[in-house]
């Protein structure tokens, strides 16, 4: 049995901990005392299923701490998971964080091999490395769901590793070990490629979603129907019919700064694609906003006697992340031309959203909106279908 370190208890840092502490001894390090107390008391400080059911689990050899002695000491590896939010002012990721834990490990316990599971820029992992002169820092990239984090893990689709090596190795099988599906891929590539696989692949996730909603643009402008046109397109087998639920706009952890920081990597290679990835999410947004200001009616002047709700923060089902999603680039949006906006969140306690109240008993929340605006349907307001504006058409969050 291994001791391993987990610093950052986000969707990543949590959902490998878990996994790993079937088989072995994982201390999560934080530095927010109210999440290391409701993990002490076996709650998860996110929404997801399978991490809430493991943490009820007494057969997990799992411990939350604020003590970075307590985590690091003897660790055989410190699995790095901390946040990495994209910085528009230097067009990178912020990875002090990051660097934080690398220099307090090479302190406690420089012999310990350290796992970067965040977001960095590629390059990032090799230039760290130099600039504190170890070898002891590796990068394995992490391709997960938010509020489906752990199932990820349980059933991954691949295990990458960013160096060939026998501690490599040993890692992917501590990851393979705790997981439930067999025979999985498992990939060993050099350091930088392994940062580039997870830009890479989130861009391609967005530059789908992007592709999808500006078919729906052209549909719903045209008077069309984009189901009808998707579902032929994606009869097609090397196209598909997953993924291609239109929405407004790609959103959450991953995506959103992920095709920031891949076009930033781009600026000595010629590039036109990743750059309109980008820019394709602020049009959707753009087209989606203008087509609620359409529905209040062509009378500007009374658009601010109107009321347009947003029904739900979040990116999808079953998840309580609402950081970045693409409803808030419409709130915005709505609230420059003069609209007021209302919210019904259910997981947010405050009265106020940037500025929006935060209507709580969901009643209300329908009878003083005038339009209801969702990027994903619910149940909840099926019964007042003639308010609602989405363009959910699968209802599903894919």
């Amino acid at each position: 049995m291994s001791k391993i370190a987990i610093a950052g208890t986000g969707y990543v840092g949590l959902s490998n901990g878990l996994l790993l502490a079937q088989n072995n001894k994982v201390v999560a390090l934080d530095i927010i005392p109210e999440k290391v107390e409701m993990l002490k008391n076996k709650i998860s400080p996110i929404e997801d299923k399978e991490i809430e059911e493991f943490l009820k689990r007494d057969d997990l050899n799992f411990k939350a701490t604020l003590d970075k002695k307590e985590a690091y000491k003897d660790a055989e590896y410190v699995i790095i998971a901390t946040p990495t939010d994209y910085d528009p002012n230097t067009n990178y990721f912020n990875t002090k964080s990051i660097e934080y834990v690398i220099a307090d490990v090479l302190n406690i316990n420089p012999d310990a091999t350290m796992v970067i599971k965040s977001t960095v820029p590629v390059g990032y992992t090799k230039s760290i490395r130099e600039k504190f002169n170890t070898d002891n820092i590796i990068f394995s990239p992490e391709f997960l769901r938010e509020g489906k984090a752990l199932y990820d893990n349980l059933y991954p689709s691949r295990i990458i590793v960013g160096e060939k090596s026998k501690r490599a190795e040993i890692f992917a099988n501590l990851l393979a070990e705790g997981a439930i599906k067999r025979d999985i891929e498992i990939l060993f590539t050099d350091l930088t490629e392994a940062e580039a696989i997870k830009l890479f692949a989130n861009t391609y996730l967005a530059m789908r979603v992007a592709y999808f909603n500006e078919l729906d643009s052209y549909a719903q402008t045209h008077n069309l129907d984009s189901r009808q046109i998707i579902e032929g397109v994606g009869l097609d087998p090397r196209i598909g019919t997953h993924y291609n639920n239109p929405s407004f706009g790609y959103g959450g952890y991953c995506l959103p700064k992920d095709t920031k920081q891949l076009r930033a990597n781009y600026k000595d290679v010629p590039c036109n694609l990743i750059s309109a990835i980008v820019e394709a999410n602020v049009t959707r947004k753009d087209f989606i906003a203008q087509s609620i200001i359409d529905r209040l009616g062509s009378d500007i002047s009374k658009h601010a006697d109107k009321i347009v709700g947003i029904y739900r923060l979040t990116m999808k089902s079953g998840s309580d992340n609402f950081r970045s999603s693409a409803i808030q680039g419409i709130m915005k949006r709505l609230k420059a031309k003069g609209i007021e906006v209302v919210i019904y969140e259910p997981t947010y306690s405050e009265k106020k959203f940037f500025n929006s109240r935060v209507i709580k008993d969901l009643k209300e929340f329908k009878n003083i909106s005038d339009i209801i605006v969702a990027n994903r349907l619910s149940d909840n307001i099926k019964d007042i279908e003639h308010k609602i504006y989405t363009r959910d058409i699968f209802c599903n969050d894919h």
